[in-house]
């Protein structure tokens, strides 16, 4: 029978042991945490560069990120942007000026669901990008309106509010002026609609954007 002192080395080894080891582990995750971040930034700034081109600001987007709310109170008409959620919306400068703002919009009339796009609007009110983050829409026909199937979504840039007029934010289908996706009409709709409302909602809160402190 093992007498107290052997039990007691035999305890200190273990714990010793199992200490180590969860300090290793600690570290391990630590390490594992700090790459998974690094490499979500990349990815973010990355989606952000898309719809708002580096030569369009000069400040680090991320650093000017600020969260907007569903029916956010301190904004004119925020249910334009249709969130459900809390989402981050972002600001751009160049030299110190005022250059535009990326924002989130959750259109909620896609054929399969959802659809939520993020879009670069510059401060004169012009579209600088736009992106589908999320949808659920048909494989080989909505789902067009993902960069990675096709480049449709690319069709506003540089569109605004007056370009094309009020009933030009239509597809070509309904009388407008943009181009829909064969066998889906339904997608296109929600994004194009989708769009105007984030651009209604930029001009309508310009001047609170341009004076938001989000540092």
């Amino acid at each position: 029978m093992p007498d107290n002192t052997s039990i007691s080395k035999s305890t200190i080894a273990l714990s010793s042991i199992c200490l180590l080891a969860a300090l290793v582990l600690a570290l391990v995750n630590l390490a594992t945490a700090e790459r998974i971040q690094e490499q979500q930034l990349a990815i973010e700034r990355k989606a952000l560069s898309a719809v708002f081109p580096p030569d369009l600001h000069d400040n680090d987007l991320l650093e000017f990120a600020f969260t907007l709310l569903p029916g956010d109170r301190r904004f004119e008409d925020s249910e334009l942007l249709g969130l459900t959620s809390e989402r981050s919306a972002y600001l751009a400068y160049h030299s110190d000026t005022f250059a535009g703002a990326i924002l989130p919009v959750e259109a909620h009339d896609g054929y399969s669901g959802d659809i939520v796009i993020l879009v670069g609007i510059l401060a004169n009110g012009q579209v600088a990008g736009v992106r589908v983050l999320e949808h659920r829409e048909t494989p080989g026909l909505g789902d067009k309106i993902d960069i990675s199937i096709s480049d449709w979504i690319l069709g506003f840039n540089g569109k605004s509010l007056d370009n094309p007029p009020p009933n030009g934010w239509q597809v070509l289908k309904d009388g407008g002026e943009f181009e829909g996706l064969v066998g889906a009409t339904v997608t296109p709709r929600a994004v194009i609609n989708g769009l105007r409302k984030a651009l209604i909602f930029f001009e309508r809160n310009s001047q609170q954007l341009l004076t938001m402190d989000t540092r």
